[in-house]
This record gives structure tokens, sequence and C-alpha cells, in this order.
């Protein structure tokens, strides 16, 4: 493939026809070209540079052992199709960027869990919920995501009900909120892979939040390229 990174994004079947274009219009600011994939779409990691695993519904403990609440909507077949790609993405050296629920779906693939009541666990943590940047965040110094977006308290939306507990492999914090909730992660090994509590797609406006998009996209020449792929990044997030 020429020209433009192809990036596959999966959404669901109910919120997928108003939250894939604004992805994809924040891929294309970025540079890449969107797939659209779901739950009985084809889905081929070979056709693809990079993957974004978007956000919905909550994901089933039965994926890790979690305990199911009464409140909780489920998708078995996108829980299914999204644990597989990542599995596969990370395998195959394809990178990603995990959005709300793609957050927490790259740490569960990688052996991590959720708490499926975030904010029952995290009493402190200011819940919002609202597509507006109203609920303020800390970005851990040190990490790609400082890099990428800056080690200014960030102002992000929110829409979950779930949070990252027990990190998956070879990842790391790299934000949370004043309650002490884990906001973002993001593997230290290639390939990329970074996940954010937030929904930085309806937020293209905000130069940090379409850094995330670019940083992807940045990821996804270099694994095109067959290069390093967290030092691409650190070069598009430079000074």
């Amino acid at each position: 493939m020429s020209g433009r990174p192809h990036i596959a994004v999966t959404v669901s079947a109910r919120s997928g026809w108003r939250i894939f274009p604004l992805v994809a219009l924040n891929l294309w600011l970025a540079g890449g070209r969107a797939r659209r994939w779901g739950a009985g779409r084809p889905a081929d990691l070979e056709e693809v540079d990079g993957l974004i695993i978007g956000g919905g519904d909550d994901i089933s403990p039965d994926l890790y052992d979690g305990q199911i609440v009464t409140s909780a909507r489920l998708d078995p077949a996108r829980d299914a199709l999204e644990r597989a790609l990542v599995e596969a993405a990370i395998a195959r050296g394809i990178p990603v960027l995990g959005i709300c629920r793609g957050a927490q779906m790259i740490n569960v693939a990688l052996g991590g869990n959720l708490h499926q009541d975030a904010y029952g666990t995290y009493t402190a943590s200011d819940r919002r919920w609202t597509i507006l940047p109203k609920k303020r965040i800390a970005v851990e110094p040190g990490t790609r995501l400082a890099e990428i977006a800056g080690t200014a308290p960030m102002k992000v939306n929110a829409l979950h009900s779930q949070a990252v507990d027990r990190l998956g492999a070879d990842l790391v914090v790299a934000a949370r909120d004043r309650g002490g909730m884990i906001q973002a992660v993001e593997r230290i090994r290639d390939p990329f892979a970074l996940g954010v509590q937030w929904h930085p797609e309806h937020l293209p406006y905000a130069r940090r939040q379409r850094a995330l998009f670019a940083a992807l996209v940045a990821a996804a020449r270099a694994r095109r390229a067959d290069a390093a792929q967290l030092s691409a990044v650190d070069v598009m997030a430079g000074p």
C-alpha cells in the first residue's frame, strides 16, 4: 500500500454510524485513512497499517473473571472480535489506539482486568457524563503520552462506567484523575499501543487530542517502513 496509512476502526453496531465519521475526520487530519470494522464485517489485519478500538458498550466480565453489574450493557460479538484483533495486532507489530472501551480492551487482551463499577471503587473521582472537556486529569511525567500531549493538566470528556484495574503485560499507567482512577495506559515496547479513557474524537479542535491520532499514524508509517514505532512517535512528538 502507498499513500496514507490505512487504519481500521472498530465501532458498535448501535452507535457506529455517528462515531465512525468523527474518528475518520481525526485520522484524516493526522494523515491517515479510516476503514470501518465491526462484528459481522470483514476484518483482515493484513489490509491495514494500524488499529483503533473505539468506544461503546461495557466489556463483558467473562473476559477477565469479573463480576457483572446490573446496569451493564454488553456486546459479546464485539468483545470477541476486538480481543482477537488486539492480540493479533500486538503479535504482528501493528500499532493500536484504544478509545474509552478500547483502552479497557487493550488492557484485557494483554491479560489485565477491569473495575466493573469504576465510580463505586473510586468515590473521589469526578463523574462527569459529557462529551465536553469538563474532567481534569493528570498525565504521568516520563510517559510517552507526556511526550505526545505534554504534562500540563488535561481537560477531557468522560462517558465510561468501567476502568482499568490490574495492568496487562507491558503496560504502564499514563494518566489518572484526581481520585486515582486510571485514565490512560501505554505499552512500553513496540508495537505502539496507547489507550485513553476519554473520547478524543469529539475534541478535534484541541491540539493535544489531535496529537493522539497523529502518534498512531506516525507509528503506522513506521510499521510500513519496518522501522521502530516508538522512536517514530518520539520524533513526531519532539520539541
